[in-house]
């Protein structure tokens, strides 16, 4: 696979997780109630923990796209620059 499909694929792969990543905080900042309640039938959570619980989720989530994503992209980039 050469350097310019892995950029491409990684570029996609780098787009489609932010959108995921901000689908999950507007669930999380508009939809709280409607979201509390389908969680609330699974598991018996206080609002702190929620918040606590979604907050680190996306916290790791982000730090997994900056790790499988970013830092492999920024990589690639660095080095098809010609010095």
């Amino acid at each position: 696979m050469s350097p310019e499909s892995l950029i491409t694929f990684l570029l996609w792969c780098l787009a489609a997780n932010y959108l995921v990543l901000m689908l999950w905080f507007g669930a999380w900042v508009f939809a709280k109630p409607w979201l509390r309640r389908l969680h609330g039938r699974w598991f018996r959570l206080s609002d702190d923990s929620f918040d606590a619980i979604h907050y680190g989720g996306m916290a790791i989530y982000k730090i997994g796209i900056f790790l499988f994503n970013l830092a492999p992209l920024f990589a690639l980039w660095m080095m098809g620059r010609t010095p």
